[in-house]
C-alpha cells in the first residue's frame, strides 16, 4: 500500500500563489506516474497535471497551463504543484494520486492510490 497525504492548501486572493505538497510512504517503489487533481463543489472531480517518474515529461490541463508548475523529489517521496496566478474558478479541492504504472493518464479511475485532499479556496 502507498499513503499520500497533501498539504499546502489554504485561502489565497486571486492572481495569488500557493504551492501544494504530496507526500508518499509505504510502499513508494511501487508507484511511477503522479498526478493532481481537483473537484469544485458540485462539480466531477478532473484532471490538473501529472509527472513522470523521472520528471522529465509532465501534462496539464489547458485551463491550468501556463500557470502551474508540477514537480518531484523521488528522494523525498514527495510531489509539488506549484500554482500561480489563481483565479477563483481554481477554487476547489485538490487531489494527489498514484499510478504504478509508467504511462501518463488524465483519467482519475486509472490511478490507484489517492490522499484525501487539500482545499484550495481563492477569493477576489
Amino acid at each position: 500500500q502507498v499513503q499520500l497525504v497533501e498539504s499546502g492548501g489554504g485561502l489565497v486572493q486571486a492572481g495569488g500563489s500557493l504551492r501544494l505538497s504530496c507526500a508518499a510512504s509505504g510502499r513508494t517503489f511501487s508507484v511511477n506516474t503522479m498526478g493532481w487533481f481537483r473537484q469544485a463543489p458540485g462539480k466531477e472531480r478532473e484532471f490538473v497535471a501529472v509527472i513522470s517518474w523521472s520528471g522529465s515529461s509532465t501534462y496539464y490541463a489547458d485551463s491550468v497551463k501556463g500557470r502551474f508548475t508540477i514537480s518531484r523529489d523521488n528522494a523525498k517521496n514527495t510531489v509539488y504543484l506549484q500554482m500561480n496566478s489563481l483565479k477563483l474558478e481554481d477554487t476547489a479541492v485538490y487531489y494527489c494520486a498514484a499510478r504504478r504504472s509508467y504511462s501518463g493518464s488524465y483519467f482519475d479511475h486509472e490511478y490507484d492510490y489517492w490522499g484525501q485532499g487539500t482545499q484550495v479556496t481563492v477569493s477576489s
